[in-house]
């Protein structure tokens, strides 16, 4: 590890650079770091976000504002204040590049985190960014106190969309239904400090999105990227029932009911 002043002394000084910003800013700060990367750095992000209305991925955002080439990201079910206070904990690290992946674990790993990897680059970025959407309607089910059965319809639904909208998007269903997607889901249930997970309980508890925004206390991607992802997925022809009635229904603060209406009456063949 290394401390760098400015994006001069990142090119210069280090060879993995981690990018973790919000969404919004990624195209600034990858024009930024532009000029001073070249075709030997790694450049990996953790943003659980994807960019503008066509949904580019961070790493086609620094694909585009760098010469760097050798990109991955970094996602999975492990949070701050776990890493924090030294809890174990396990992570996905994705690039197409073998030596990126295998410099992430070398940086990284330690008695405490494991990084499993994949090749599916794009596959583990939509993961991060729908679990971080989906994890909203997790915590909407628990606020309402929806049954272990309803949870799971939730959780299992939820995955199986999150994958058809991957593969639409060019990455791997299989990537979805691993650790990088199902398993990050799953650890929402019990991920109370969870800053989806708490927006979606105190939706569920009647408040407004902007009081249960300020209750969670901290900047909520999936708020507005679920309604962006929405907007694709139905111009791409994939059927989006969670997500749905999350940006139409569960965030606005309309009927509580949609959520449970679409697991009960949604087709079969989704399952």
């Amino acid at each position: 590890m290394v401390l760098a002043r400015d994006a001069a002394e990142v090119g210069a000084r280090a060879r993995l650079v981690l990018l973790a910003v919000p969404s919004g800013v990624a195209r600034e700060v990858a024009r930024s770091l532009g000029a001073h990367l070249d075709g030997r750095h790694f450049v990996v992000h953790g943003v659980r976000g994807l960019v503008g209305d066509a949904l580019e991925t961070i790493s086609g955002v620094v694909h585009d504002e760098t010469p760097a080439r050798r990109l991955g990201a970094l996602g999975g079910p492990a949070l701050a204040s776990d890493l924090l206070a030294g809890r174990p904990c396990v992570m996905v690290c994705g690039s197409r590049y073998p030596e990126v992946n295998r410099a992430l674990r070398a940086a990284f790993e330690s008695p405490t985190l494991r990084l499993y990897q994949t090749g599916d680059l794009p596959g583990l970025e939509w993961a991060s960014a729908l679990v971080g959407c989906l994890a909203i309607a997790v915590g909407y089910a628990r606020g309402l106190g929806l049954g272990p059965g309803l949870l799971a319809a939730v959780i299992t639904r939820a995955v199986e969309e999150a994958a058809r909208l991957a593969a639409a998007a060019g990455g791997h269903e299989r990537t979805l239904l691993g650790l990088a997607g199902y398993g990050d889901l799953l650890a929402s249930i019990g991920q109370t400090e969870r800053p989806e997970v708490r927006l979606g309980e105190s939706l569920a508890a009647g408040r407004t999105l902007q009081e249960a925004l300020a209750q969670a206390s901290q900047r909520v991607e999936a708020v507005e990227l679920t309604g962006r992802i929405v907007v694709w997925a139905e111009a791409a022809g994939v059927r989006t029932p969670i997500l749905s009635a999350l940006a139409n229904s569960i965030l606005p603060g309309r009927a509580s009911d949609t959520l449970v209406h679409e697991l009960m009456t949604g087709p079969f063949d989704e399952t």
